[in-house]
Formats: structure tokens, C-alpha cells, sequence
């Protein structure tokens, strides 16, 4: 009986610590008008070169869904990062990020955006500071910048944070190809489970495992 609970204890433990040592997850859900899903975000000690809160974003998972202006996405399994390219902020913009990357889209964005979605796929655990001369919001776990990512189709999804303007960080979304932006969405909020389950899970089954051994010892 002893022997049957530790080999599943430890089965499960391998199951919860299953990422690579260097590596560490964090898995949020997300929800605003029109949109919503769930991402896990994969990263390792590499940082931006300007933010050294900022970590690299290495690998994304998880669904997303868009029922906005007759996309019908429902559950669409998240792709790969767009990788970053480095590109040069306007010349006034002395805030952004080393990675700051920009995504072209040919119709459909407002003027302000000069055609294109900018990304730098950076997560800030303890929030993000003013990354834009132009724009003194902040905070969230992503960026004004944020996030992008494939969803098929051709289609990719910008996903980042407006910052907080008191009562929490809000979130916006846009799904675009490199012809036309489909959806821009805001006023979308994020939760962030603390602690992680998984990390919950692994602790509790230290702590049984120990107490089953001091139960047999003392039997």
C-alpha cells in the first residue's frame, strides 16, 4: 500500500515539475467584450537588454476565442510566438524595450498606429513600468506592447496591457493578418492564479509523503 502511494505521488510530482529546470510557467485566463481564453506562458532567465524585470517569453499555449465583427473563433488553439525583430521605436519614444517589434497590417488600424501592431512577447511578474515616452500608463503582467501570437489562418493575435488606471490593469486585444486588422478590442481583464495549482500540488504531496513515512517508521 505504501509502496503503491509513493509511486503515484511521485509520478504526479513529475507530472507538476514536468517543465525543464531553467524554465518557469505561468498560466492566466482572460475575458472582455466579444473575447476570452487561456494562455500558459513558458520563460527562462534570459531578460530584455533594457528591462531586466522583463523576462523573455519562450514559448506560448493554451485557446482563444473571438466572436467580434463575425470572426467566430471559438477555442482556437494558440500557436507559435511571432518572433521578435528588433525593430526602432520612433525617435521621442526613449521608454521602449530592446525587443520592441513591430507586425505590419496593410487596412483597417487607426491612424495612430501607422499601420502596424507593435509586440515585444516580454512578461513582467511585478508589473510593467512606463514603457512609452508618449504614454505614462503602466503595469500588468504584459506590457503596451505585449504579446503576439499565431492562431492559424494566417491570422495573428496582439495581446497586451492598456496599463492600470486605478482598480486594476486592463488588457486589449487585436487579431490581424498582414492585410487587414479583424478585431481591436479593450476593457478585457486578466486573472492570474497565486499560487499555482500545480505548485500547490507538488508541496502537498512532500508534506504526505513525509507523513506516510513517519507513520510506517513508527508502526
Amino acid at each position: 500500500m505504501i509502496r503503491t502511494f509513493v509511486v503515484s505521488a511521485t509520478l504526479l510530482m513529475a507530472a507538476s515539475f514536468s517543465q525543464p529546470a531553467n524554465a518557469s510557467a505561468i498560466t492566466f485566463t482572460f475575458a472582455g467584450p466579444g473575447v476570452g481564453g487561456t494562455i500558459t506562458l513558458t520563460y527562462g532567465a534570459a531578460t530584455d537588454a533594457k528591462y531586466p524585470q522583463a523576462f523573455e517569453v519562450t514559448g506560448i499555449s493554451g485557446t482563444f476565442s473571438d466572436s467580434n465583427n463575425g470572426l467566430n473563433i471559438v477555442d482556437a488553439p494558440i500557436g507559435a510566438l511571432v518572433p521578435i525583430t528588433y525593430d526602432t521605436p520612433e525617435a521621442a519614444n526613449l521608454l521602449a524595450p530592446h525587443d520592441f517589434s513591430r507586425f505590419a497590417v496593410a487596412a483597417g488600424l487607426s491612424p495612430m498606429n501607422n499601420g502596424f501592431l507593435s509586440f515585444d512577447n516580454l512578461y513582467y511578474p511585478g508589473g510593467s513600468p512606463q514603457t512609452a515616452s508618449d504614454y505614462p500608463f503602466h503595469g500588468g503582467i504584459l506590457d503596451i506592447y505585449g504579446l503576439m501570437f499565431e492562431i492559424g489562418g494566417g491570422r495573428v493575435v496582439n495581446f497586451w496591457s492598456n496599463g492600470d488606471f486605478g482598480g486594476g490593469p486592463n488588457y486589449g486585444v487585436a487579431v490581424a493578418t498582414h492585410d487587414m486588422a479583424l478585431d481591436y478590442t479593450g476593457d478585457v481583464a486578466v486573472a492570474v492564479p497565486e499560487p499555482a495549482l500545480l505548485g500547490l500540488i507538488g508541496s502537498g504531496l512532500v508534506g504526505m509523503m513525509a507523513w506516510r513515512r513517519r507513520s510506517a517508521r513508527q508502526r
